[in-house]
């Protein structure tokens, strides 16, 4: 199945183009945008890092390594598209039109944080693992019987592949030839998991077989397959042909989430290691060094005001205040359910114990 499903690359590790039907298309213009989302993303989630380790925002699940997944894919879509998100895609929403500050209070429990940008249909975060995928097979059904040319791209790691939704979303998704994108970021370990205590397949991708759909494996550290191979994904779901399953190969370099230690399941030197080989900035970077793109003072610019957007997006949301916990049952149904009820007033008479 690995050679039936091979990695697709069209940048290798030391920045050359490996594939060039692509060359003619991947202009100067295309490669700096590229290189400012890399750069904000990944400066983003360093500064959320050190916001939690502060007590500033609350447990927070980091994806650096993951950039390229996340910027390359967001970048394919149309303005009109669909995103269904997890817990670790704020950077694809970042990308997507999501602003700094929304994502900041939704790591400050702030309801604020789940509220999409105007005119982008990027949904909340998804916590359950797969629960998106069902859901947004039904969105890009609903597309397609509106007679509507948008697509919908939604994202999961390798361990909802063991979920019943992953299978549901999927097989919905090729009956009603909904257009849907199926984007797996494999960073190979779920939790402390590692890929192969997940499944006995060799890959991601060949499970687009049980279902009569394109299953394609790319360098999930290639930031031009992600942007190329997602773009012609979604072209295909315009045009009527269904959906897709990518499975984007990367690594997470740090922990799974801020309460989490990656040492004590995980070599951390293959971390370090990839840091030095496979990143997906240091790789951009190469390239544009060789095609004669890179300008060190245009570098440290983009550098510099992605740290001015930063400490901005920071300062806004600390005007904000705390989370008010009654959110967590208020909002749940219109008219809160009796077990509901109960939930909430026997957290509130514990924390007034707790404060008292």
């Amino acid at each position: 199945m690995e050679r039936q499903f091979p990695i697709r690359q069209i940048m290798d590790e030391q920045g050359r183009i490996v594939e060039h039907e692509y060359r003619g298309q991947i202009t100067e213009e295309l490669v700096m945008a590229m290189y400012r989302h890399l750069i904000r993303t990944r400066t983003f989630d360093r500064k959320c890092v050190s916001l939690q380790r502060q007590g500033r925002i609350g447990p927070y699940v980091p994806f650096e390594g993951q950039e390229a997944c996340q910027v390359g894919s967001a970048l394919a879509l149309e303005d009109e598209d669909w995103m269904f998100p997890t817990y670790r895609d704020h950077g694809a929403m970042m990308t997507f039109g999501r602003t700094l500050t929304q994502t900041l209070l939704y790591w400050k429990g702030r309801t604020e944080g789940c509220i999409p940008p105007q005119g982008k249909k990027i949904v909340p975060p998804y916590v359950p693992i797969a629960t998106q995928l069902p859901q947004a097979a039904g969105a890009a059904y609903a597309e397609k019987r509106k007679g509507t040319k948008n697509a919908v791209i939604v994202y999961f790691g390798d361990g909802a592949t063991s979920e019943g939704d992953f299978h549901e979303g999927l097989n919905f998704a090729s009956v009603f030839n909904a257009p849907v994108v199926f984007f797996n970021q494999n960073n190979q370990y779920a939790i402390s998991v590692p890929i192969t205590r997940q499944m006995k397949s060799k890959t991601i991708a060949q499970k687009a077989l049980a279902y009569d759909i394109p299953g394609i494996r790319i360098d999930g550290n290639d930031i031009f397959a992600v942007y190329f191979h997602t773009k012609q994904a979604l072209e295909r779901a315009r045009n009527g042909e269904g959906p897709t399953l990518i499975e984007a190969v990367t690594w997470r370099y740090g922990a799974h989430t801020t309460s989490d230690d990656p040492s004590k399941y995980r070599d951390q030197e293959e971390s370090k290691r990839r840091r030095e080989t496979t990143d997906p900035i240091m790789r951009l970077e190469r390239f544009m060094q060789r095609e004669g793109f890179w300008d060190e003072n245009w570098a440290n610019d983009v550098q510099e005001r992605v740290n001015a957007e930063v400490e901005q997006a920071v300062a806004e949301m600390d005007r904000y205040p705390s989370a008010n916990p009654e959110d967590m049952f208020d909002y749940v149904f219109a008219e809160p359910t009796w077990t509901i009820a109960e939930q909430k007033q026997a957290y509130m008479e514990w924390k007034r114990g707790m404060e008292g």
